[in-house]
């Protein structure tokens, strides 16, 4: 069911993103606030963003790699598909694209609510990141080992 994001996935997939933020309680203020950070446009189309698609996308994940490390950009699963291992197949995904490419760590600045999630995968948290739409807001920072040794280089 994972298959890379089409045009026309771009629409689904961005109302999804933000019912899946959203889920978390955050006010209209906040998601006002991080909407333009969190929009996927056609730019970002390619075999690094893909879709779960279940008649429409229910989750989505992106990747970019850049040497040895490789950063989870975005990875959401829709609120009423939570609890069915997509997000953790999604991370799979991932991360094999990652190692595909070179990558020894993948990174991930991470919603606070999605901290668990993370932790479960096998991810261990290295810092803290600053939130790219709200000022002064720290997100927990991640490092998951590709090469399986451990926890990955801290940057």
């Amino acid at each position: 069911m994972i298959r890379p994001a089409r045009p026309d996935d771009l629409g689904p997939m961005n109302a999804m993103i933000l019912r899946a933020k959203a889920h978390w309680g955050y006010d209209a203020a906040f998601m006002a606030a991080v909407a333009d950070e969190l929009t996927i446009t056609a730019d970002a189309l390619g075999p690094d963003l893909v879709v779960w698609h279940d008649q429409s996308p229910v989750g989505m994940a992106r990747v970019v790699v850049q040497g040895r490390t490789a950063w989870l950009e975005e990875l959401f699963v829709d609120p009423a598909a939570m609890g069915q291992g997509i997000g953790a197949k999604l991370f799979a995904w991932a991360a094999d694209r990652a190692r595909q490419q070179g990558a020894q760590v993948l990174q991930v600045d991470s919603d606070p609510f999605a901290l668990p999630f993370y932790l479960r995968m096998g991810a261990v948290q290295v810092g803290q990141a600053p939130s790219g739409s709200i000022p002064g807001r720290m997100l927990p920072r991640l490092d998951y080992d590709l090469d399986g040794h451990g926890p990955g280089p801290q940057s």
